[in-house]
């Protein structure tokens, strides 16, 4: 699990870092607004052949981008006239791309010609998915409608192609709001008149989604198919999800709420729980190994600026003389020490050793030679640490003007 996360987390870093080369893509704005490297998220079509999204019926493109205010990434989903800002994840895929852009996957609710036998339903791991990760799922989009819901507001993008899947099972709901602006009519007195319409309309999109999960297709969704899907889904899965699907498709008298449906989660809530308790264990675990990481590479930047720095205050001798040679011999101990064969030596428990050593200022001896060997000086961590503090502080006071 560790070398899992170390690796995804690595390739996220990746992505976010990722730069296109302008003078081949020259249809890139270098800038918008306060953002600026931008990069695309999406494949771009050629200008002459821009078509309508089947979501918005605009064009749309999306991309990575920086901005300059706190120099985060960010996604920017581009409605050709207007910009949305949202949180960028590195690595994330729709769960139309993962799950449903294989087209033989439609083939169960393909008509047949005359004389063609009907295909054998598929079935949980032959072509369908399991009933745990499809749980998973609806655990995390029904708490995100009920966020949403408890607020007064509509979700209304409840669509594969607009939740985002980072890692295994995370999921996230991308381009919310977009209707809202889209739509917007300033000659309506009230606003949230509609909400509860589309509230309503959240959880039939749900049904949608979670019967393509089940079904492992989007055909399955159509209304000739439906029948098909909800027999397919009865062979396959427990009643519970088949009767969550048929409660949040079947329209009723009163209004329905997102919190109708965890009678029918039930105690699949705490296997989710469960799940994501042990993923916060190991991130935790991952964690503090970072944090300490992280301290030494702050000392190791702290060090980098003292040694060999060629001058300070128009002395050229500075970084060579009285306590700054110290850490530069400290330095050389650290990296430069070689065998008896006169070959690198090279030990990184040592390296960390010694630094964790440096940074506690513990009261333990260390020989520090010179690089001629002619002079071999016996100081403690304690004088080192106190060297280093000093020195960093004298630098800090003239690069804020203050020395």
């Amino acid at each position: 699990a560790l070398l899992f996360l170390l690796q995804e987390l690595i390739n996220r870093h990746l992505i976010t870092m990722a730069q296109i080369d302008h003078s081949e893509n020259p249809d890139v704005p270098s800038e918008v607004d306060s953002y600026h490297s931008l990069f695309p998220l999406e494949a771009l079509p050629p200008p002459n052949r821009m078509q309508k999204t089947s979501n918005f019926s605009y064009i749309t493109s999306c991309y990575k981008a920086v901005n300059s205010k706190d120099d985060l990434p960010y996604c920017l989903r581009r409605i050709h006239a207007l910009v949305f800002s949202y949180d960028f994840h590195a690595g994330a895929e729709t769960m139309f791309s993962r799950h449903f852009n294989d087209p033989a996957a439609d083939s169960y609710f393909t008509k047949r010609k005359w004389g063609q036998h009907e295909p054998p339903p598929p079935r949980q791991h032959a072509g369908l998915l399991p009933e745990s990760l499809i749980w998973a799922y609806i655990v995390q989009l029904s708490s995100a409608l009920r966020t949403i819901h408890t607020a007064g507001l509509a979700c209304r993008v409840m669509d594969p192609s607009k939740i985002l899947i980072t890692g295994k099972t995370r999921l996230r709901v991308n381009c919310v709001g977009v209707f809202d602006v889209l739509t917007f009519d300033n000659s309506q007195t009230n606003h949230l008149a509609l909400m509860p319409q589309y509230q309503q309309a959240d959880l039939v999109s749900l049904g949608k989604v979670v019967l393509a999960l089940a079904c492992n297709s989007l055909a399955g969704i159509q209304r000739e198919n439906l029948q098909k899907a909800m027999e397919l889904v009865s062979i396959n899965y427990s009643s519970d999800l088949k009767n969550l699907i048929l409660y949040l498709l079947t329209e009723q008298s009163r209004l329905r709420s997102v919190n109708d449906i965890m009678p029918m989660i039930g105690a699949r809530f705490y296997t989710q729980l469960d799940a994501s308790q042990m993923r916060n264990d190991v991130i935790e675990e991952d964690l503090a190994k970072e944090v300490q990481n992280g301290r030494l590479f702050r000392l190791l930047a702290k060090l980098g600026t003292i040694n060999e720095r060629p001058e300070f205050q128009k002395d050229p001798t500075w970084s060579e003389t009285g306590d700054r040679y110290l850490l530069k011999l400290f330095r050389d101990h650290l990296f430069h020490q070689v065998t008896e064969a006169g070959t690198p030596w090279i030990d990184l428990s040592h390296i960390v050793s010694c630094l964790n050593k440096l940074d506690a200022g513990v009261p333990e001896k260390i020989s520090l030679v010179s690089r001629d060997e002619k002079s071999v000086l016996v100081v403690t961590y304690s004088d080192l640490k106190r060297c280093f503090d000093s020195t960093f502080q004298e630098l800090q006071a003239a690069a804020s003007g203050s020395l």
